[in-house]
């Protein structure tokens, strides 16, 4: 065994690490080559110019100087690539193993389409070639764009669609299903991806790289599970940092704005400071070691949630306003009952008689309670914060091989619009990744581990303040009491229901009597209680406690040295989920950790044919996950060129595993109970016993609301029983995507065309059910059945909200009969004018097809139509350029678990001035982002946004 283990190293092994490393070119000789590079226009030297040598990872950069110097351990003839943004890139063949004061001019790059991309095929090809749709943001673009930060300046490209949660907490989606934590796409920095192990979505750019350290963002829209694997559903980004060889020296960036202007009441009564700012070192060693650190922090007074829109407007019956109100921003008042079941109460009728008034126990109405809530901006802390720390150490084993270290983290507050309102207070999240990296492989290992610290849900914060003054029992008892007295007093005979306006008084006076030494936002009381809540765990308290952590392992390899008749990758990815709340999300109590693992494996080949003008292009990834079947994703495509006009189709699959909280997640939301959709969470509730889709439940309680007698066949009738739903499992996407790219007008104008056709099956959606504690018959045919109806029915009428006998489950399934279909299209258009002038746009349409009906979320929630115009100059002089962006968006439908409502039409405009002070080495920059203040939402129970002024400076040491 000995020496067959021997002779595999000897014949096996150790050739293909000496490959894979390059130590064969310990045999080589050294080549050295020094020079100089300047603008070609300005003759002016051009510091931090990048220059790599084609095939390896070995580099360097010009220093202040425009100078470089390299040594390569290669014999002639090798090839130089000289590049750097905005300018033209450069190959330069070496002949001579000693090559002294070589010159190289560089011109400004005028063109379009020019960018190399690699997230569309996992390798680098032209953006024009690409075989599906791509949009990318290079330095300038993230430089000069007029939204207050990069990252939301990716709104402006085509088929994106962002989701605000807060000031500080963006998400990015395309192509329709967007939410406020969208489990369809996928989002990675530096190869990770930057999901939340507990929630399954990307949290935006809370610990990403901060612009002064992001070298180029990439979108694709569309399914891309062929290459990337679960849940790159419905698009992916790419965040590329920059490598510290690549980009040395030092930068500093600080940004003071301000927000809060002519605010609706509610908000605050004057303009609130903003701060941001951050600093990057970069520095490398004898082209062999080298290093970053970067150090960011944002501060802002939040946006605020002033949405009071009732939620429950059919329990109002024809009363002027709904004793049963529950608002979209306040909290406390999901707790509600029908005070009509109280008259079957023997304590309320024996209070009722000792005052005076037990004989208008039968004046109760049918009607739907909520207790009294607290505004969210009382609950949620609106201290805005976010701090970021990146670092990364870099090693180049050898000339094809380079070993990195990166650590992200990111700590701070914001809101998170869910199921809940979410205060995510001093978080902490972070990312440690060690990589192997080659020009043709990448061996990739990481972790997330994410820290809930003081977060808590703020709809359960005033829920348990409510209950810490007074319980609910007392408080309703003492509303119907009052309210049973406010009719006596106002002559209704005993027994009768009264005017509505009779009504209407009397729930005014029992919410007047019940509250009563109510806590107090301000006083010391409701702040002790806040503080009391907001530091015992769920379900006692509203604080969550989670630990969880992802774990990930992936490769690929590149057969481009191997092969040359065809392009040919593979590749797979390992990962574990390690969920870690301690009973305050999942299932796992009392240390009992929930894992999931799950694998997947790809293979990619291309061919050129027709003189190079045709390239043809197939994938097939296989994934599984430890609870679900095992899936194949296929992607097929073709590229037409000739001359400067591109052509595309693509046939692509998609899917996405069920989220770990759609397996895993049982949770008391106070409206309902959130649960898994796997089996053992609907057998644990015994879900489906006396249980109706609460859709049904809605109908009967409007038609109770409207004067119907809850134990009516009129009334009973309208509700559907459930007794089953499908077993959850993975859904997927078929996609066939149309395409046209193209250069004119001497490749001043741009022109980019995608028209998709999406049909999703086993749709993973959400439905909920509510459960009687006995069996209901439509219609009673009896008087037995009479007085089961009588018993039961009116508990349909208002959640039971206390852990352990709730009656109301929200829980995951898929619809397994029926396709789900979805088109849309995008165009986009970018034009070089005279004299650095450039004007860009877009146009982007979205429709769902299918009407998934009333009993489940479809959570399309994106707007039909969508308009991006951009218009600017980097050089309106030789120091000043501008920019300014226009988006809108049309009124549109937003379905979630939190809220249904109605998101109004958006129109803002986003603009900027810089200023460069070239001895400075510095960049001054004015602008605002909905600079007229038009007030808007992006999501129907999201906060209300207005207008950001800023002024910033940004100094970068290799500022040219």
């Amino acid at each position: 065994m000995r020496k067959f283990t021997k002779n595999l190293c000897q014949t096996i092994l150790i050739p293909l690490v000496m490959l894979t490393f390059g130590f064969t070119d310990v045999l080589a000789q050294t080549t050295t080559i020094s020079g100089t590079v300047t603008d070609q226009d300005t003759k002016e030297t051009l510091i931090g110019v990048n220059i790599i040598v084609k095939g390896k990872v070995i580099g360097t950069v010009t220093d202040l100087r425009g100078k470089f110097n390299l040594r390569v351990n290669q014999d002639p003839p090798l090839t130089l690539v000289f590049s750097m943004v905005g300018f033209t890139s450069q190959e330069v063949e070496i002949t001579q193993n000693n090559v002294s004061d070589l010159k190289i001019s560089m011109s400004e790059q005028t063109l379009l389409g020019q960018e190399v991309v690699v997230s569309a095929s996992r390798i680098e090809e032209s953006i024009l070639q690409s075989p599906v749709s791509i949009e990318k943001m290079d330095i300038l673009a993230i430089r000069d764009t007029p939204a207050d930060n990069y990252y939301k300046g990716i709104a402006n490209l085509k088929g994106v669609d962002v989701t605000s949660s807060s000031v500080n907490f963006q998400i990015i989606n395309a192509r329709g299903f967007n939410s406020t934590g969208n489990t369809r796409f996928v989002q990675l920095t530096d190869g990770m991806d930057t999901q939340a192990p507990a929630l399954n979505f990307p949290i935006g750019n809370l610990n990403g790289p901060s612009e002064l350290d992001v070298e180029s963002v990439e979108f694709i829209p569309g399914a891309s599970s062929a290459l990337y694997g679960p849940n790159a559903f419905n698009g992916i980004l790419l965040v590329n940092s920059k490598n510290p060889f690549e980009y040395q020296g030092f930068s500093a960036f600080y940004k003071q704005g301000f927000n809060h202007f002519s605010g609706t009441p509610g908000e605050p009564s004057s303009p609130q400071p903003m701060y941001e700012g951050s600093i990057r070192y970069a520095k490398a060693f004898n082209n062999k070691f080298a290093f970053k650190l970067n150090a960011s922090f944002m501060r802002a007074e939040d946006w605020y949630g002033t949405d009071l829109s009732d939620l429950n407007k059919r329990t109002q019956g024809d009363l002027p306003t709904n004793p049963g109100a529950n608002s979209v921003h306040v909290f406390g008042d999901e707790v509600s009952n029908n005070i009509g079941l109280l008259r079957n109460v023997g304590a309320i009728q024996q209070q009722a008689n000792a005052l005076g008034i037990g004989g208008y126990i039968n004046s109760i109405p049918d009607q739907v309670v909520s207790r009294t809530g607290y505004d969210e901006r009382h609950l949620v802390d609106y201290g805005a914060k976010n701090y970021k720390v990146n670092a990364a150490l870099h090693y180049r084993v050898t000339d094809k091989a380079e070993l990195s270290y990166t650590l992200n983290y990111g700590s701070g507050t914001t809101v998170y619009t869910g199921a809940q309102r979410y205060s995510l207070r001093n978080f902490e999240i972070s990312q440690h990744k060690l990589e192997l990296k080659g020009d043709n492989f990448f061996l990739r290992a990481y972790t997330t581990r994410e820290n809930s610290g003081d977060s808590y849900i703020a709809d359960l914060t005033g829920v348990n303040i409510n209950d810490q003054w007074k319980d609910n029992s007392t408080w309703f008892g003492q509303y119907t009491l009052a309210y049973m007295g406010a009719i006596a007093q106002q002559g209704v005979g005993p027994g009768a229901l009264g005017t509505t306006q009779q009504q209407a008084v009397a729930h005014g006076a029992a919410r007047g009597f019940a509250d009563q030494g109510r806590f107090m936002p301000g006083t010391p009381e409701f702040e002790n209680a806040s503080s009391e809540v907001r530091k015992n765990f769920i379900p006692q308290g509203s604080l969550f406690n989670d630990r969880s952590r992802m774990y990930m392992a992936e490769g690929q390899y590149d057969f481009k040295e191997e092969i040359s008749f065809m392009d040919l990758q593979v590749g797979g990815s390992y990962r574990v989920y390690d969920l870690n709340s301690n009973g305050t999300i999942f299932a796992d109590v009392e240390g009992n950790n929930i894992t999931i693992s799950e694998y997947g494996a790809f293979a990619q080949a291309g061919k050129r044919v027709l003189n190079d003008k045709l390239k043809f292009m197939g994938s097939l990834r296989y994934d599984k996950n430890e609870n679900f079947d095992g899936q194949f994703s296929p992607r097929i495509s073709g590229v037409f060129t000739e001359k400067n006009q591109n052509f595309r189709v693509s046939y692509q699959t998609g899917f996405r595993m069920p989220s770990t909280q759609a397996q895993h997640i049982d949770l008391n939301v106070v409206s309902a109970r959130l649960i898994g959709g796997l089996p053992f969470y609907r057998d644990k509730y015994d879900v489906f016993t006396n249980a109706f889709t609460l859709a049904s439940v809605n109908n009967y309680v409007a038609a109770v609301g409207a004067g119907a007698s809850p134990v009516s066949p009129q009334a009973t009738a309208l509700l559907q029983p459930i007794t089953e739903l499908p077993a959850l499992r993975p859904e997927q996407v078929r996609s066939i995507e149309l395409g046209y790219k193209s250069l004119l007008a001497n490749s001043k104008l741009m022109i980019d065309f995608a028209y998709y056709y999406n049909v999703y099956n086993d749709f993973i959606t959400q439905t909920s059910v509510r459960k009687a504690p006995g069996p209901i018959f439509p219609v009673p045919t009896s008087n037995a059945e009479l007085s089961i109806n009588a018993i039961n029915a009116p508990t349909l009428l208002t959640p039971i909200t206390i852990p352990g006998r709730e009656n109301t489950f929200q829980t995951y399934t898929n619809l397994v009969n029926e396709e789900v279909r979805a088109h849309g299209a995008a165009i986009g258009m970018a034009y070089n004018l005279p004299k650095n002038y450039s004007i860009s746009g877009n146009y982007n349409f979205n429709r769902l097809i299918t009407d998934i009906g009333e009993d489940f979320l479809s959570e399309f929630n994106t707007p039909e139509h969508k308009v991006n115009l951009i218009f600017g100059n980097r050089k309106l002089t030789k120091n000043v350029g501008f920019n300014v962006a226009y988006r809108f968006q049309t009124a549109f439908d937003w379905e979630s678990s939190f809220a249904v409502g109605r998101v109004p039409e958006v129109h803002t405009v986003d603009a900027q001035v810089s200023y460069k002070v070239s001895p400075w080495k510095s960049i001054i920059k004015l602008g605002g982002s909905n600079i007229f203040n038009n007030r808007y939402i992006l999501n129907y129970g999201g906060p209300t946004i207005g207008s950001i002024y800023y002024i910033s400076i940004t100094f970068d040491e290799l500022f040219n």
